[in-house]
Parts: structure tokens; sequence; C-alpha cells
């Protein structure tokens, strides 16, 4: 790899397109569901890497430790990766990966709360796992709840990963003892060693979720409205009274009209990534907490497709996949 003091290519006229799916088993939001393991939702991925194919998406399967030991989920993902058109990299569930505590599943911890040595071991465990059961080690890296923090990155790097893509601007859970990512940049940037919200000298690159407020606040207006107090509530009472709303490019948590509205702006600003993510889950009826029924379904493959066409012909976006993102946005300072 370059020197950690690599410049990165200046903002581009077009964004670059990345769909990052957490690829995982049935309903994880759910207690029983995680303690019954289920994978219909992978058995079914070939329908929605049809819906990707049609718009030339080249997305991101960042898969968990028991989708890459079920036999059948792991013939599926080799399969789309044998098509060329994906990567396959890792999504780290901290309640599921070994060395894990039955308990584990009821507690559903933040990574970030784990002892750094089992942090260590389960992404050697699921870095190894992925390998052997797609025939590739994975160079992409995401974090179950968004649990990242700084002190993985050591780790990351010597598993051989280059992008990680836990972080979400704005993104506030302390007061649940999750991570606190309020004022984290937009932009790709080097991770640090002590910080998970400010560039650094390392390796891997952050590749941020894209989230921001539907209007131009001050950046400490926006950190206050992140952290206020009862989050949650006092987020819903701003987004009734029309105040303010997060508007994320997740198609089962923002509105078509959000997401447009959202890609536009990045764009404007010289953004050189629009950051997709959903949950495999989501894409099958009862998967989730979303898509209930067929109509919601079908609601939510019109809604990415629609955004798709958006970004395509009036943004121009260029699909790619985490790691062909990395290569194409990063120049050595020795080719400058």
């Amino acid at each position: 790899m370059g020197d950690p003091t690599s410049v990165l290519r200046p903002p581009l006229s077009s964004p670059f397109l990345l769909v990052g799916i957490d690829t995982e088993g049935d309903n994880q939001w759910d207690r029983h569901a995680r303690r019954n393991q289920r994978f219909e939702n992978i058995y079914a991925l070939a329908r929605l890497h049809a819906l990707f194919a049609r718009h030339g998406v080249r997305p991101t399967y960042v898969i968990t430790y028991p989708v890459a030991t079920d036999a059948r989920s792991a013939d599926v993902l080799r399969e789309l990766k044998a098509g060329g058109d994906c990567e396959i990299g890792a999504h780290h569930h901290a309640w599921e990966t070994p060395p894990c505590a039955p308990e584990d599943i009821d507690r559903h911890p933040y990574a970030s709360n784990l002892p750094l040595d089992q942090f260590e071991r389960q992404l050697t465990a699921l870095t190894e796992t992925i390998e052997q059961a797609v025939g590739e080690r994975p160079v992409s890296y995401r974090s179950g709840r968004f649990g990242f923090s700084a002190a993985h990155v050591s780790a990351l790097e010597r598993c051989g990963y280059q992008v990680e893509s836990s972080v979400a601007p704005l993104f506030y859970e302390a007061h649940k003892r999750g991570p606190d990512f309020v004022e984290a940049p937009l932009r790709p940037y080097f991770l640090a060693y002590d910080s998970a919200t400010r560039p650094g000298t390392s390796q891997v690159l952050e590749v941020p979720v894209s989230a921001a407020l539907h209007r131009r606040f001050p950046r400490r207006l926006q950190y206050l409205y992140a952290r206020a107090p009862r989050n949650y509530t006092t987020r819903r009472v701003l987004r009734k009274l029309g105040i303010a709303r997060m508007r994320w490019l997740r198609p089962s948590y923002s509105s078509l009209d959000d997401m447009v509205s959202l890609a536009t702006d990045l764009a404007r600003d010289g953004e050189p990534v629009l950051n997709l993510l959903f949950h495999s889950s989501e894409a099958i009826v009862g998967g989730s907490p979303y898509n209930r029924s067929d109509a919601e379904l079908r609601a939510f493959c019109d809604r990415l497709e629609r955004f798709f066409d958006f970004a395509a012909t009036k943004l121009h976006a260029r699909p790619a996949t985490f790691a062909e993102f990395r290569r194409a946005y990063v120049t050595p300072r020795s080719s400058t």
C-alpha cells in the first residue's frame, strides 16, 4: 500500500455512487430471530442483484460470520462474486462472531464496548472465515450497529482492511453506550488511531455513510441537534415542526425526495461520494422491521430504482465498489 500521507484527489465533477449492503441473517433487530438464525434474504439476493445490474450499480456486500459459515449463503455469494460486478466485504456483529458468549445475543453489544483482545480475535475469525467462504480476503469493513471505534484501526490494518464505512455524520448513540460520530465529515478521510471522526495517518480510508440535515445550519447548531437531551423525542418534535430532520441515503429511512435532495446537495458541494446503505434483509417481505408487505417491498424497490436513475442521469454518478472507490480516489504522493 501507499504512503499513509497520500493526498486525495480534489472533488470531481460527478460523484461516485457506492451501495454498501449489510448482508446478514433475517431480522437481526429481533432477539428471537438472532437466536434462531435464518438466511432467506441471502438466498433471495439474486433478485436484488439483478436490480443493481439493470442500473450498472456495483454493490459491496459486507457479510457477517453466520452468513459466511452457512453453506448455501456462501454458494450464493460466490456466484455473485464470479459475475465480476460486486465486492464481498466484512460486517462485524459482536454478538455472533466468535469468541462470544450465548448471552451476547440478548445483550446485542456494540463492538466498541468489547475488550480489545476479544475484538481482535473476532476480527481475525470473521476475516479468515469470509476468505474461506468466498475465496478472497475482504478489504472493506463495516461494524454492526455502527459500533466502530478508533481503537479498532490497528487491528483492521493488520488484517489487511483498506476501507471502513461505519461512520455517519451527526450519528449519536452515546446515551446507549454506543458511538458518537456527530462531528464526522462527509468527505472520506484516512482514519486516525485515536479518533474516529478526524483524519489521521492510518492506511484505512473511512468512507462515511451519506447523511445530513435538510437545512444548512452552523456546525455548532448541528452538533447541538445531534446531542440534544432526550435525543429521539427532541428529533421527533423538531421534525414534526419542520425545523430540522435528518436525510440519509437509506431507502427504508428516507423518502425518495429526501434522498434526491441530499444527493443533489452533496454533488453541488463537490462531495466525491454518495454512500447508500441498507440491510440485505430489508429486500424481502418480513425480513426486517421494514417492508412487511408485498406493497411495501415494491415501494422500496421503486425508490431504489428511481434514485439510481436520478443519480445516473442527473448527477452522472459513477458506480463503484468500496475497494474500487479507494483505488480511484487515492493518489500516492509519488505519482503527483
